[in-house]
């Protein structure tokens, strides 16, 4: 508990032994003693209300509880009056211990950030802020020090907690030329780091904006309570008014009966449970799906997730490891050695990981080329000594009229040509990510795999994973027919999820109703674009938060189906005479102390 809380329970037990004292004593001293446990726990919510009041907000719970209270005090019912402000203020330490708990889930990834950094400059080592590092500064890394910027090892080896970042509780074990994330904390071993990223644009620093938007986007079923309170709390205010003075006015019954009446169908109608148990179902839903390493852009994207129509997924680096090798060359008029170093020297800038794998398959340094054209969908097209290369799929061949050999081999097919002569092609075979089959048959929804290689490796892929259904040789603009398509198919009230890595991944993930973002490897585009960031890439992270979803709107519904049912049936039973005072605390605080605690089970 905080501070706060802690003098909220505080008050609570000095109420409760005021209470219990009153029903020792007699006379004027009861009622001193019910009197003063009610202002020890009620005095903040009569100022609350008072305060509304002031600014137009009328009709909320406080108002509700004031009155009620109030009101009981001048029938006489001082044990009464006081019972119900204890268990209205013992219901409001739940809600604030439980969304306290909730909040912690998620704003523990705020101390990911690191304090300071270490720069190793002149030989000396100097402490600064982690915005004051540059791409290249050689940076140390002590146990225990949390890792400022995403770099690479240049010194040392350490064991390297990463579970903040992915979910992945055992630690990395990394050396010289190892990737490492900022937000890790290094558990053993100096490290020399250098950066290659400013801080605004690390893993780190992208994951705590994302955390602070996520809270912003509210489910569906939240801004429907938030809607319902805002009209229910006015209506019944009105019914207890009517239910108050009618029956006295037209049938000459007894006013103190229905005033009575009255106050606990005011008691029994607060919709604090509702208002609250609801979207701390949600909050919680989404800091259990933080604590497995996905950050899930607010409560609407668990409601899709867990009417899951159709999953569609990108093949390279979402199911595939994105590790292309070389596994076959085919020459003609050329060395091996020598095709392989064309086509890495086109390949030097690309951030494509086929382009990855080729060059690491060619063992001379790039040679310098000129007139560099990326051509999305096709390949590179580039100029070296005055001849013009051409380096991509069989797309690129035929937009230019070039004739080159076809393999069967199962795999990625790369062409390279010189001046509109084919001199070969490179085959890279890339690997299905551990898990993946599993994750497709847990789901249990069709999956469709879209992919711009060709359909001998989108076969293989699709066999190896468990998809039925794929496309292959897609360009960027072809992947968004497929979706276009898939979307329009989908069933009335069921959503389409796309998972995607890349930046050609960014116009889909932005156009389907659950856009996943591989985060690790993942281009800014396609974080940006998306609503859910799975940040270790491991696509099998999609079965825990699907099931996260599910589990988390069933939660919710049931509190809405709870809360409900047993308020109308306790203020009917009141309205007609059948309900105590104590009925309707329990129809107040019981309800709502029930579902918070329901809500809670989100978080686990």
């Amino acid at each position: 508990m905080n501070r706060k809380q802690k003098r909220m329970l505080y008050r609570i037990i000095a109420a409760l032994v005021l209470f219990m004292l009153g029903f020792f004593m007699t006379g004027w001293t009861k009622i001193v003693c019910y009197v003063a446990a009610w202002l020890l726990t009620g005095f903040g919510t009569l100022r609350k209300a008072v305060l509304h009041v002031g600014h137009g907000q009328l009709l909320d719970e406080n108002f509700l509880m004031a009155v009620a209270t109030l009101g009981a005090f001048g029938l006489g019912d001082w044990s009464e009056g006081a019972a119900v402000m204890i268990f209205f203020q013992v219901g409001e330490l739940f809600e604030s211990c439980a969304v306290d708990r909730s909040r912690k889930s998620i704003a523990a990834l705020m101390d990911l950030r690191p304090d300071y950094a270490y720069i190793m400059r002149d030989g000396d080592v100097q402490e600064c802020e982690p915005e004051e590092v540059q791409v290249g500064d050689l940076l140390r890394v002590l146990p225990g020090e949390r890792i400022p910027v995403d770099g690479v090892i240049v010194e040392g080896q350490a064991a390297i907690d990463t579970s903040a970042i992915t979910g992945e509780s055992v630690p990395l074990e990394a050396v010289v030329g190892t990737q490492v994330l900022s937000g890790c904390v290094n558990l053993s071993g100096m490290l020399i780091i250098r950066a290659e990223s400013a801080y605004e644009h690390s893993t780190v620093a992208r994951i705590l904006e994302l955390v602070e938007s996520a809270a912003d986007k509210k489910a569906n079923c939240e801004r429907m309570i938030t809607k319902f309170a805002r009209y229910y709390t006015p209506i019944v205010v009105l019914a207890a008014v009517v239910l108050a003075a009618v029956p006295p006015l037209l049938f000459g019954q007894a006013f103190a009966i229905w005033f009575k009446r009255a106050l606990m169908f005011l008691v029994m109608s607060c919709p604090c449970a509702l208002v609250i148990s609801v979207p701390l179902s949600f909050f919680g839903g989404m800091g259990a799906a933080s604590r497995n390493g996905v950050i899930v852009k607010g409560g609407t994207v668990l409601e899709k997730l867990e009417k899951l129509d159709t999953l569609v997924l990108d093949k390279t680096g979402t199911i595939t490891t994105g590790q292309f090798v070389v596994a076959d060359v085919y020459t003609d008029g050329v060395t091996r050695d020598e095709l392989l170093h064309l086509a890495a020297s086109c390949e030097q800038f690309s951030n494509h990981p086929i382009a990855a794998g080729i060059r690491r398959a060619d063992q001379l340094p790039p040679a310098e080329i000129s007139d560099l054209e990326d051509l999305p969908g096709y390949g590179i097209r580039a100029k070296l000594n005055g001849q013009a290369l051409l380096v991509g799929n069989d797309k690129l061949m035929q937009k230019y009229g070039i004739s080159c050999p076809v393999t069967q081999q199962a795999g990625t097919v790369c062409y390279v040509a010189r001046d509109n002569v084919c001199l070969g092609w490179i085959l890279l075979n890339d690997q299905i990510k551990p898990g993946v089959p599993e994750m497709i048959r847990t789901l249990g929804v069709p999956a469709v795999m879209l992919t711009g290689d060709q359909k001998e490796a989108a076969a293989l892929a699709a066999q190896q994973s468990g998809i039925t259904t794929w496309f292959a040789q897609l360009l960027p603009q072809d992947k968004v027919t497929q979706v276009e398509n898939i979307l329009a198919q989908k069933k009335p009230g069921r959503f389409v999820a796309f998972v995607g890595d890349g930046v050609n991944d960014a116009p889909v993930l932005s156009m389907v109703d659950v856009g996943i973002a591989m985060g690790g490897v993942g281009s800014d585009a396609a974080v940006e674009a998306a609503d859910m960031v799975i940040l270790n890439d491991d696509p099998c992270k999609l079965t825990d938060v699907v099931r996260i979803a599910r589990r988390t709107c069933a939660i919710a519904r049931q509190n809405i189906i709870f809360a409900i049912g047993v308020k109308v049936l306790v203020m009917l039973l009141g309205a007609v005479g059948f309900a105590s005072m104590w009925m309707a605390i329990f129809a107040d605080v019981g309800v709502a102390v029930l579902a918070i605690l329901n809500a809670v089970r989100t978080m686990k």
